[in-house]
């Protein structure tokens, strides 16, 4: 489990990236530009969310033992 969810974070920081080299920083929320700002967010996100869970399967571990 612990490596799944080590290619999900890797995963999506490529997508992160990625979109980062769709913005076009002169329309920052027009066009596609918005979907890649709109897409980064919710990498970083996603990102976040699986370093909390490996904390607290990290916690849950140390308090079975």
């Amino acid at each position: 489990m612990k490596y799944f969810i080590y290619i999900l974070i890797a995963g999506a920081a490529a997508l992160v990236i990625y979109n980062t080299t769709q913005l076009d920083f002169n329309d920052l929320l027009e066009g596609d530009s918005s979907i890649a700002a709109v897409s980064i967010l919710a990498g970083l996100c996603a990102i976040l969310a699986l370093g909390i869970l490996l904390v607290s399967k990290r916690i849950a571990s140390k308090v079975k033992k």
